[in-house]
């Protein structure tokens, strides 16, 4: 399944387990020898939601939350009859999700809206190794340049780097760097995000433990709150990833960040270990 290009290849845990995911998630996302994708995504039973969802990076590294895969969890729950309530409340590493499903016309699942919770903004809950309060429009110096990085957890952490054109951003040679600075003690989500007015921004994503994503959910979430905190955006905007569109927008009334987009299912087959 994928949540705009943003693919992990999801397994049913709930007749059937997986003893080592961390390294299957290794052999599984490979796009050449295995199924291919940017992670491993189990569907599992919950005892405080209704549903439980464990995620794993294409290098087998475990993460929090997943915007865009907690939407494809919601849906394969909801689609395939484990879990059938709407809203439906999905258990996370990075805390409990309540999504507001949509329906298509055939009465699958077609989007949802993630109630993704409040941002964390301390910098040691981040974590980021930075004084204060908050890590707003900090400097972050990186293969020579220095960049204004404004730094939110949305269950897991995120460094948010506004810039004029992302043209001028070499991604795959500056997200490693940015990712394993020191800076980020567990590692971080890299995000550079060009406005283009208030309530429409272009993001491109280098995602922890994955690379270059085509979508990152918990990702452009940050982006809507940190586009708040430098005054750039207003608190709802539509973020253009290269997968597609998300409409985000981060709530005065209860401090929350909600997320809405599609989630789609491609195929479901068997692999042979």
């Amino acid at each position: 399944m994928h949540g705009i290009g943003n693919d992990y290849v999801y397994v049913d845990c709930f007749d059937q387990a997986v003893a080592d995911p961390a390294e299957l998630a290794k052999v599984i996302s490979d796009r050449h020898f295995g199924v291919g994708g940017d992670g491993l995504i189990l569907i599992m039973p919950s005892t405080v939601g209704d549903v439980r969802m464990r995620m794993f990076n294409a290098d087998g590294s475990e993460s929090q939350m997943c915007g865009n895969g907690v939407r494809c969890v919601a849906k394969y729950a909801y689609d395939h009859g484990r879990a059938r309530v709407n809203p439906i409340r999905v258990e996370t590493l990075g805390g409990l999700r309540t999504i507001q499903l949509a329906m298509g016309a055939d009465g699958l699942v077609a989007a949802a809206t993630v109630d993704m919770g409040e941002p964390i903004l301390e910098p040691a809950k981040i974590p980021v190794k930075l004084l204060g309060n908050k890590a707003v429009a900090a400097t972050l110096n990186v293969d020579g340049r220095s960049f204004a990085m404004t730094c939110v957890s949305m269950g897991n952490p995120h460094a948010v780097i506004f810039v004029d054109d992302l043209s001028t951003i070499d991604l795959a040679q500056i997200g490693p760097m940015i990712e394993n600075h020191p800076l980020f003690p567990q590692r971080i989500n890299a995000h550079f995000v060009q406005v283009h007015e208030p309530r429409r921004v272009t993001m491109v994503t280098w995602e922890r433990g994955s690379g270059i994503t085509l979508a990152c959910g918990t990702g452009a979430s940050a982006v809507c709150v940190a586009g708040v905190l430098t005054a750039k955006t207003a608190r709802t905007i539509e973020a253009q990833l290269p997968g597609g569109k998300l409409t985000l927008e981060w709530r005065q009334a209860d401090n929350h960040v909600y997320m809405t987009g599609p989630a789609t299912e491609v195929f479901h087959g068997e692999l042979t270990l």
